[in-house]
């Protein structure tokens, strides 16, 4: 249910990881500890500096009369905040999930602003239909299909895009208790709704009985936020507080945005590699097998076979590869041919390899190959399992033996006495 933000699509490839310069992505973390709205968010958006003037020029945009925004400075609990407030004079309560796409689609919006608009009303009518027993298609919006809400979710995707803002995320959100009132009379606090939009995203509880997230609060999380949890490492550009209708004893009822360039871009420039991929459903385990060896042989990085669910219920497996662009037309012809495949998907991607050093030892008068990483001695299995056959001994023994003989002798040398590790007697096995 839940849509990832960005202009590229969700996936493996990234466009900012991609690109040239390798510029960090702009992250907008929310901070929910007293719950959130749609014009909480919005107005928190607008307290970090989106241009209100930028603002209301893309909201113009949309074939939508008789309303207004203001931005509202206030205090919340001794906090400076702002509150986006929508004044209207003409508003329509109920609109159907296809009347809204039909506005957003027409107004000709920024692309990112359409998706994450689209995505939010497509969250609701989703939760709506389970909740009503009707097809997404067929909900019909009640307060989430007014003015104020169409401007405050439109307005919010509009005011992430003038702050750049390329991913979403948030804090675990608040939720009040008790009873509140809708268009359908009471309902339990949080609503049927929100509690649906929060699945499987950290929320809890507090004893106010205050509706401090709304349904069009927690679907605009739950559409656009990819990742939920403590402030996410940044660097802190901008910060603002979006306040809600009325103010709290106690706690400052507002929403908190905290917008910055994020750190997890610090791995630097990686090693651009290729992965390609083909799904089929008609070979045999035998056919597969060769075709991870076929494409290894050909020069793969590394070759996979992962068990699929395909269309009308057939199993099958995707073929995956990882190569160096530079003989990816090779490795697709190769992955092609072996699997009889009729098609091969790609995406550029990055890796960053761990440095290795490839090294040997003697294990009872015969040469065994070790791959050595930082914190890792991995020994070479064919090399092992040819001595574990000619010695007529567990092959785990010899593992075990080859590391120890490469740990003692880079590391430890051998006290006197003890008896030479690279030997093989039956009486000495390695432990379990």
């Amino acid at each position: 249910m839940r849509a990832r933000s960005g202009d590229t699509e969700a996936g493996l490839v990234s466009g900012r990881a991609g690109s040239a310069d390798h510029r960090p992505s702009t992250v907008a973390w929310f901070h929910c500890f007293a719950g959130i709205a749609g014009d909480m968010a919005l107005g928190s958006l607008l307290d970090a500096g989106a241009d209100f003037s930028e603002l209301l020029t893309i909201l113009r945009r949309l074939p939508l009369g008789g309303w207004g925004l203001r931005a509202e400075p206030v205090l919340r609990a001794g906090i400076a905040a702002t509150r986006a407030v929508v004044e209207t004079t003409d508003d329509v309560v109920v609109r159907t999930h296809a009347h809204i796409v039909g506005l957003v689609e027409e107004a000709r919006l920024p692309r990112r602003v359409t998706r994450r608009a689209l995505d939010t009303f497509a969250v609701l009518a989703e939760v709506e239909g389970k909740l009503h027993r009707r097809p997404p298609e067929q909900v019909h919006f009640h307060e989430v299909g007014s003015h104020d809400t169409v401007i405050d979710v439109v307005g919010t995707a509009a005011a992430m895009e003038i702050l750049g803002v390329d991913e979403v995320s948030a804090s675990p959100v608040a939720t009040g208790m008790g009873t509140i009132r809708s268009a359908h009379g009471l309902l339990p606090n949080p609503s049927p709704a929100v509690v649906r939009l929060l699945h499987g995203i950290p929320t809890w509880g507090r004893d106010l009985g205050v509706e401090l997230t709304t349904p069009t609060g927690a679907a605009i999380l739950a559409a656009m936020a990819s990742s939920f949890g403590p402030l996410p490492p940044m660097r802190i550009d901008v910060t603002g507080f979006g306040a809600g209708t009325h103010d709290i004893d106690g706690l400052p009822n507002c929403t908190q945005v905290v917008v910055g360039q994020s750190l997890a871009a610090s791995l630097g420039p990686g090693q651009p590699v290729m992965l390609l991929e083909t799904n089929v459903d008609d070979v045999t385990g035998e056919v597969l097998a060769h075709a991870i060896e076929a494409l290894f042989a050909a020069g793969a990085h590394d070759a996979w076979v992962t068990p699929v669910l395909m269309k009308k219920g057939r199993p099958g497996h995707t073929v995956s590869v990882l190569v160096d662009p530079a003989l990816s037309d090779s490795l697709r012809a190769t992955l092609q041919a072996e699997t009889g495949s009729l098609g091969v998907r790609g995406a550029l991607l990055e890796r960053w390899p761990a440095a290795r050093v490839i090294d040997r030892v003697e294990v009872d008068g015969a040469s065994v190959q070790v791959k050595v990483s930082p914190g890792r001695v991995k020994v070479e299995q064919a090399d092992a399992a040819r001595v574990a056959s000619h010695h007529g001994v567990p092959l785990r023994d010899v593992l075990y033996r080859a590391e120890t003989v490469w740990r003692r002798r880079e590391q430890q040398p051998a006290r006197p006495g003890e008896a030479e590790p690279g030997r093989l007697p039956p009486d000495s096995p390695a432990p379990a």
